[in-house]
């Protein structure tokens, strides 16, 4: 370690962080006779504590975010000259880091072409639903405004987004939540025996079809626009099914909905192209993302579409409410579109989507040998470095394990200082989902540290 405190004063930090902050997902209590994990030091995949302990992160900064591992001088120098030079200015106006780096990032998108840049995944989220009840108004009389989302998705923590969350139990307490948005059923095949009706063969296109149910209930006239996230993270990670995409885009072009993807997690790299949707063959409307953009070293988010949905805020210019009255105060930061364009550049450069398939692979293959060994593995599923195994007491019932015993597995691996995620306080009663997303600079060293970690720790838990 290399930090700025020495003589062993962490304790100082440690007492005003356990009396002044707030941590996020967090019981409290436990701080009153012990104390907060602080993490002091990070480079490469490895993260340090404040006892100097050393853990490799396999979740990228706890919530895949941090793709490119830590300790990135060049990003932080980008930082730095572009503050200097110029901080902020409110995004009624431009920069050249966010001009730079829009035309950047289009470049990957093929099909889209505007950039609207916040600060976070839940505010770029909002600004997509926004984005869908405007177009409502100025076309529909605000009839087509309803936005479907889809059960075990997320899409950010304000109440807006919470209200297209699919995730009961984080939703616990937090309503009553905005009208308008509608639940469809999610495409999970691994738990299709707990959906009435579905069949075992052709899954995928059965799951896109329960979307075009819940279109005709509520009538196609009203239904704006449809988000869903690539591949489902905290509900589970999960896979869509062969078939169901292209199905779902068939739906949507049949009742002129907008298709909204959530990027937050599977953008820029994650799953081993830019973007998640990338895999599939769809053409969204919409696409939001934050997370993995600037890998952490500035806060930034985009709501990116086509240009025929911008054209729609431009089309009458003698109307004072005609284009889209949004702002987002530190959307107007520089820090975060000079942080993307170097972060967009590492990638390219030490060529990490390669690696992040490879790696991706090899961890897949890892977890599946696990699964021969311990039972209690039920699932396995992913794309590139984005990965969940779904732990079971019953692999015929399919039965979820106690979440007590998989925040046990997860803890062991703390232990022997590997990071590694669960899902958590998201679904009743499946919280059972061990998750993997290490930066993608990953090694395979680095991977079978991961994996090693994780049979050690079912071996202790369950024997």
């Amino acid at each position: 370690m290399d930090g700025t405190f020495k003589d062993n004063d962490y304790s100082k930090v440690v007492d005003a962080d356990r009396a002044h902050v707030w941590h996020h997902l967090i019981q409290h209590k436990g701080f009153e006779t012990g104390e907060p994990k602080m993490i002091i030091e990070g480079k490469g995949i490895k993260v340090w504590d404040q006892h100097g302990k050393e853990h490799t992160d396999a979740v990228s900064g706890g919530v895949w975010t941090v793709n490119v591992g830590y300790g990135r001088e060049s990003i932080a120098n980008a930082v730095r000259d572009q503050l200097v030079k110029m901080n902020f200015f409110g995004g009624t106006t431009g920069s050249i880091p966010g001009a730079l780096f829009a035309e950047k990032l289009i470049t990957k998108m093929p099909g889209m072409s505007r950039v609207y840049y916040a600060n976070s995944g839940s505010e770029a989220n909002e600004k997509g639903f926004k984005i869908v009840r405007q177009i409502a108004h100025k076309r529909y009389g605000g009839k087509k405004h309803k936005i479907l989302y889809r059960d075990r998705d997320y899409h950010g923590s304000t109440l807006a987004t919470m209200s297209a969350g699919g995730q009961d139990e984080r939703n616990a307490q937090y309503g009553p939540f905005a009208p308008g948005f509608i639940r469809v059923p999610h495409c999970m095949e691994y738990r299709k025996h707990e959906q009435d009706g579905a069949p075992e063969e052709n899954y995928g296109v059965w799951a896109a079809n329960q979307i075009e149910e819940v279109i005709l209930r509520e009538g196609a006239d009203t239904v704006g626009a449809l988000c869903l996230e690539p591949v489902t993270a905290g509900g589970g990670v999960i896979t869509p099914p062969e078939g169901y995409w292209e199905r779902v885009q068939e739906i949507c072009k049949k009742y002129d909905i907008l298709l909204h993807i959530d990027e937050v997690v599977c953008g820029v790299g994650r799953t081993g192209v830019w973007f998640g949707y990338q895999n599939y063959g769809i053409k969204p409307d919409i696409v939001t993302m934050a997370k993995g953009v600037a890998s952490g070293y500035a806060a930034i988010s985009c709501c990116v579409t086509t240009e025929e949905v911008f054209d729609m805020f431009k089309d009458d210019p003698s109307d004072p409410l005609s284009y889209f009255r949004d702002i987002s105060t530190f959307g107007g930061c520089t820090a975060g579109p000079a942080a993307a364009l170097e972060n967009m550049r590492i990638i390219e450069d030490e060529n990490l989507m390669a690696n992040t398939l490879d790696m991706g692979a090899r961890m897949m293959g890892n977890l599946q040998a696990l699964s021969e060994k311990h039972a209690v593995i039920g699932d396995v599923r992913g794309k590139g470095l984005f990965i969940g195994a779904e732990l079971v007491s019953d692999r015929g019932t399919k039965e979820a394990m106690d979440e007590k015993m998989v925040g046990a597995v997860v803890a062991d691996c703390m232990a022997q200082g590997v990071i590694i995620g669960a899902t958590n306080r998201s679904i009743p009663g499946r919280n059972n989902t061990l998750c993997f997303s290490p930066a993608l600079i990953a090694t395979a060293d680095d991977i079978d540290h991961i994996t090693d970690a994780v049979d050690q720790a079912l071996g202790s838990v369950f024997g």
